[in-house]
């Protein structure tokens, strides 16, 4: 070799020759003169075949591949190579410890400053590492151009080295563009800065982040909003340094939409079902109208109002027309407090006028939603008209309008109306479904609570009417009575009681109860009241009279069980008859202090048929108090019935008291707040000294 050519100047030249396969794969460097003598040998070839520098410097480089018989060949190729045209292949080298190893040799002349004089630059390498590398390198130049995952490869500095024609087409840019740039650079509005911050922390610590999503629009799609799912993997060279990071993108707009539109499907089901559970256990307007705008805040709007019509809020029939205008009652809100939009609106309990060319009347007359996307001042104009709360609307930042008729069994009820200011863009057509939805809920509840309310009215009046209005003992026997009905509009039932003016001055005290609710209980026990007024004035024994009541159930078209008492008191002599048919047995509390409950046979309800009713004799000393009540009085939830029985004697054994405060005392301290069931209550105090009754309206409770 001519030593006037440094070899590190030969080394550099043919690294720069060879290009990337330096760094992607471990060559040794071996330096010979043109006729083959090693001159150079580098750590790499030291690693390779086992021989240290001083051991193979000044040999043959034939002697690697034949070492101790015929090196011609070895010698002739570097012959070859050394006149110019080099040598490329694989050959059989052996490696100091006496194994075969097979490497891929590039072999070049490096021609010196003299005439005809070369020496030789040779690389050599695994050659199934070699042929591993450029498998690899195959893999990677197919997966590169042809996935349809964007991929790119980026400096340590960020910038873009290299993009394959699928994110070329996904940030429509062509890799011209992106060579040299920055995301921030290329692509400022895709949250750039937070997706070079994850690439950072890939560059520091190695690992790998997965799943970034990247939002926005490029100019390959600029009317849309797009969304990638972005995974980064630090690039390091052989000794473990990083070099650069490579970037795959996977665009997920259409997965993502469709989990959104999941997302938010599953939530409407979950808000309908809260829906149904929440107003249809309702029976109150107020309360379902509140119900409404409280479910849709913040789910579907910002602020809601719910308003009814006036007449349907007064209990009143509400008129099919709406030509002369309309007027809603606010019955519902939200939010209550802290919102500048809910404090421009009318507070809960105004009843708001509408002419009928105003936008609500129109609305509710159309029964068909209304809906303003984004409310602007020419869209608030036409209500502007009417109210300055539009315009005031408009100032606070509402951008998005709808109004939905509740609407229920072809009848207007009034209407609900829905707010949005925040920024999540105004109000779709998923959005006005949505809210049509839960009006209609509402407007069912509404409807049933009308419904519900009038049937509870006809009963109350129905059942009221049939109760004594004014009851007149005979002389000797005191009375006061007591309806009360129960908390649940369901249980208007019938629960009567009366007293009858008997022949000798005797009174006929009687208290009933007919199992069952509503209307049709009520008209079972106006007609058992009335077959009872009908057959005492005939002085019947009162086994023959329960047997006539039980006739009087048998002709009914549907079959009705009764529970039923009937006592005959002689106020002279304290004797009293008493007669029972499956009604809870009567309290006796005596002058001297003893109460005691009246053990008489309980027979059957009334309407069972086939029973034998049998009367019981008593005798009660002269001022003697006979309570007679309804199951409603003694019976409450997870309580025993002996309990609440001796609940009963316990406050009778109290210092007798007028028979109007004792009432009192029996059904306060017997009743809780909301009753279950309605109840009878009727006292009577035997053998005073003159006959009156308390004047006490039958439905009062003292």
């Amino acid at each position: 070799m001519n030593e006037q050519i440094p070899v590190n100047e030969l080394i550099s030249g043919a690294a720069q020759d060879a290009g990337g396969w330096l760094g992607a794969l471990q060559v040794a460097q071996v330096a010979t003169s043109a006729d083959g003598t090693i001159v150079r040998w580098n750590y790499t070839a030291q690693q390779l075949l086992g021989y240290t520098p001083p051991q193979v410097v000044g040999r043959h480089i034939a002697d690697l591949l034949h070492p101790g018989a015929d090196s011609s060949l070895g010698r002739s190729l570097w012959e070859t190579a050394a006149t110019g045209r080099g040598v490329m292949g694989t050959v059989t080298a052996w490696h100091r410890d006496g194994h075969p190893l097979e490497l891929e040799i590039w072999a070049c002349p490096v021609h010196s400053g003299r005439h005809g004089a070369s020496a030789v630059l040779v690389f050599a390498a695994d050659a199934h590492a070699a042929r591993r590398i450029r498998g690899s390198s195959a893999v990677w130049d197919g997966l590169f151009s042809r996935s349809p995952v964007g991929i790119a490869v980026l400096d340590t500095h960020l910038r873009f080295l290299q993009v394959n024609p699928a994110l070329e087409a996904m940030n429509g840019f062509a890799e011209s563009a992106h060579v040299g740039r920055r995301l921030a650079e290329l692509l400022p509005e895709v949250n750039a800065g937070e997706m070079e911050e994850a690439m950072r922390q890939v560059l520091d610590t190695g690992e790998p982040v997965l799943d970034r999503r990247r939002t926005g629009r490029t100019p390959a799609d600029p009317e849309h909003d797009r969304v990638w799912s972005c995974s980064y993997v630090r690039v390091e060279d052989p000794a473990g340094r990083p070099i650069g990071v490579i970037a795959s993108l996977l665009d997920i707009t259409e997965q993502q939409r469709a989990h959104t539109e999941a997302e938010a499907g599953r939530r409407r089901l979950a808000l309908l079902s809260e829906a149904s559970v929440r107003m249809g256990a309702s029976l109150e307007l107020e309360r379902t109208a509140q119900e409404l705008a409280g479910l849709a805040v913040p789910d579907l709007a910002d602020a809601v109002t719910v308003d009814i019509l006036d007449i349907l809020a007064r209990g009143d029939e509400p008129d099919m027309g709406l030509t002369g205008g309309v007027a809603l009652r606010r019955l519902g809100k939200a939010p209550l407090t802290g919102s500048n939009i809910t404090d421009i609106l009318a507070p809960l309990g105004r009843t708001l006028g509408f002419p009928a060319a105003a936008p609500y009347t129109q609305a509710l007359a159309a029964r068909q939603p209304f809906l303003i996307a984004r409310l602007d001042e020419r869209a608030i104009a036409p209500a502007a008209r009417h109210s300055t709360a539009p315009a005031q609307l408009l100032k606070a930042g509402v951008h998005s309008f709808m109004m939905v008729p509740l609407v229920a069994r072809d009848l207007v009820l009034g209407v609900a109306t829905f707010y949005r200011t925040r920024p999540v863009g105004p109000f779709g057509s998923d959005d006005v479904t949505l809210a049509g939805e839960l009006a209609a809920r509402a407007a069912v509840s509404i409807d049933n609570a009308r419904l519900y309310h009038r049937e509870h009215e006809t009963a109350v009046v129905l059942q009221r009417s049939m109760l004594p209005q004014h009851i007149t003992p005979p002389p000797g026997i005191e009375v006061a009575h007591r309806y009360l009905p129960a908390s649940d509009v369901n249980e208007v039932g019938g629960d009567w009681y009366d007293v009858l003016h008997l022949p000798d001055d005797k009174a006929a005290l009687l208290i009933g109860d007919v199992m069952g609710h509503g209307i049709a209980a009520a008209a079972v026990m106006g007609r058992l009241s009335a077959t009872v007024r009908a057959l005492a004035r005939l002085d019947m024994p009162a086994t023959e009279l329960l047997h006539h009541l039980e006739a009087t159930l048998a002709d009914l078209a549907e079959p009705m069980l009764a529970t039923f008492l009937y006592a005959v008191c002689d106020p002279t002599t304290g004797r009293c008859t008493i007669t029972r048919a499956g009604h809870p047995p009567p309290a006796a509390a005596e002058p001297d202090g003893t109460v005691h409950l009246i053990k008489t046979p309980p027979g059957a309800p009334l309407g069972v048929g086939g029973i034998d009713f049998t009367t019981t004799d008593i005798t009660l000393p002269p001022g003697s108090i006979l309570v007679l009540y309804t199951d409603g009085l003694i019976e409450a939830r997870g309580r025993d019935i002996d309990e609440r029985l001796s609940d009963l004697t316990r406050l009778l054994t109290e210092p007798q008291r007028p028979l109007d405060q004792l009432c009192d005392l029996l059904i306060t301290r017997l009743v809780p707040a909301s009753a279950d069931d309605d109840i009878a209550l009727l006292t009577a105090r035997i053998g005073s000294t003159s006959g009156r009754s308390s004047q006490t309206p039958p439905n009062a409770t003292g």
